[in-house]
């Protein structure tokens, strides 16, 4: 009885310097040698009282050693673990509807792992519930970390959750609902859903691609290819610290959003950095793509590496051959910049005769019939656009920026406009 009113007598004194909490009764301090610390709770029970006294006892003669076997610390503030988010997945879509047939949406994996997370020294919360509610129980701790090792604790970077490919959850509803949207053409209500994906799961590769397919669709150049870049680091990230294994899902489409962001560079006047990943593009996926290789090839063009453009347009186009594609035009003017003129001419009439009406189709057949000799037919060709359309072919920044022809094209075509008199 007398060390128990010793307790309480010490308590109070304690009081202002050490806070309680609702669920810690009390922390008796006493000093002996190098000091000793015991926390323990009270109860309204005469048993919890005496065996309090035992332990108090105890303490007292071993000095303090038999409450500093364990590594777990007790406290009342909420700790708890942080553990890293779900795995959650679908597949990305492309911006070019050439892809979307090659990928469909993917199943999700249904597992509990949580990953690696920032972990801190305390018991789990589901053992401090049966602890705190044991009413003959008294609470034992370990020595609490000395300052140097709780200043250590606090300054230690907390780990990033885990890169997410697969969806669950809340996650997965919004993004499927952004991807329904946006089959239907409603870009704007897409765009806000995969806004909200990204708030929610920042680390969710495919809700910052398929955002940046959106902003395309918008003319938002510069902000998609913020939101492809966002991408392309994440799912680097995940190949870095994913190992390929059966029942593992990783983000085997980077080949798809760099050949995305590339494209958007292209017509963002990035020129050597749309070629960068157009290159890598190929390189990851593996086998030759004709989109990819288009894309490609269209970089090396405007990167004046016009026998390399000239192969990737040669490889595409002998992927395509029954069905004459828009980029065919570009091909032909590139074979016509390395001298290869029958060639050109050979894939220009194929393209005529796929879009007669096209002006920019006329206008190049024209200065391909004046490069040829034949200046009337050259003449009678570019006339058939209509003075409005053909004005447009007489502007420096329209030929650089838009159309973006090769040199000999342009030299070509100055000498065209003078011969009808367009230009002095």
């Amino acid at each position: 009885v007398g060390i128990w009113g010793i307790s309480l007598f010490l308590l109070v004194n304690q009081k202002h310097h050490h806070r309680q909490s609702s669920v810690s009764y009390s922390y008796l301090f006493v000093e002996r040698g190098i000091g000793v610390q015991i926390m323990w709770r009270m109860t309204l029970t005469t048993c919890n009282s005496i065996m309090a006294t035992v332990m108090l006892m105890l303490a007292l003669v071993s000095g303090g050693g038999a409450f500093s076997s364990t590594n777990q610390k007790f406290s009342c503030q909420s700790h708890g673990h942080k553990g890293a988010p779900r795995n959650i997945a679908t597949t990305p879509l492309s911006f070019d509807s050439a892809l979307n047939a090659e990928h469909g949406a993917g199943g999700d994996v249904d597992n509990n792992d949580t990953g690696s997370g920032a972990t801190h020294l305390t018991t789990t919360m589901e053992s401090r519930r049966k602890f705190m509610g044991s009413m003959a129980s008294i609470g034992l701790a370990s020595a609490s970390l000395t300052p140097w090792q709780v200043a250590a604790e606090d300054a230690a970077p907390t780990a990033l959750p885990e890169v997410q490919v697969l969806a669950k959850g809340d996650v997965k509803q919004l993004f499927d609902q952004g991807r329904a949207l946006e089959a239907q053409g409603n870009i704007l209500a897409a765009q806000r859903l995969y806004s909200k994906v990204t708030k929610i799961a920042p680390r969710f590769i495919y809700g910052w691609s398929n955002l940046g397919n959106t902003l395309v669709a918008q003319g938002q150049l510069g902000e998609a290819d913020e939101s492809y870049s966002t991408a392309v680091s994440l799912c680097e990230e995940n190949l870095r610290e994913t190992e390929a294994s059966f029942g593992t899902k990783r983000c085997d489409d980077l080949y798809l959003i760099l050949l995305n962001r590339g494209s958007v560079r292209l017509n963002n006047d990035m020129p050597k950095e749309a070629l960068l990943d157009l290159q890598k593009s190929t390189s990851m996926r593996g086998r030759p793509d004709a989109v990819v290789l288009q894309n490609l090839a269209r970089a090396q063009e405007i990167n004046f590496s016009f026998s390399q453009s000239d192969r990737s347009y040669t490889t595409a186009i002998s992927m395509t051959a029954n069905e004459v594609s828009p980029f065919w035009l570009r091909s032909s003017m590139v074979k016509y910049q390395l001298g290869d003129e029958t060639s050109a001419m050979d894939l220009m009439k194929r393209v005529d005769n796929r879009f007669p009406e096209a002006p920019e189709v006329r206008a190049a057949y024209a200065v391909l019939l004046w490069g040829k000799g034949d200046e009337d037919a050259a003449r009678k060709k570019f006339l058939e656009i209509p003075d409005r359309q053909r004005a447009y072919f007489n502007n420096d920044e329209y030929l650089k920026k838009v159309v973006a022809w090769p040199p000999k094209m342009k030299e070509g075509l100055g000498y065209l406009t003078k011969a009808v008199g367009d230009s002095s």
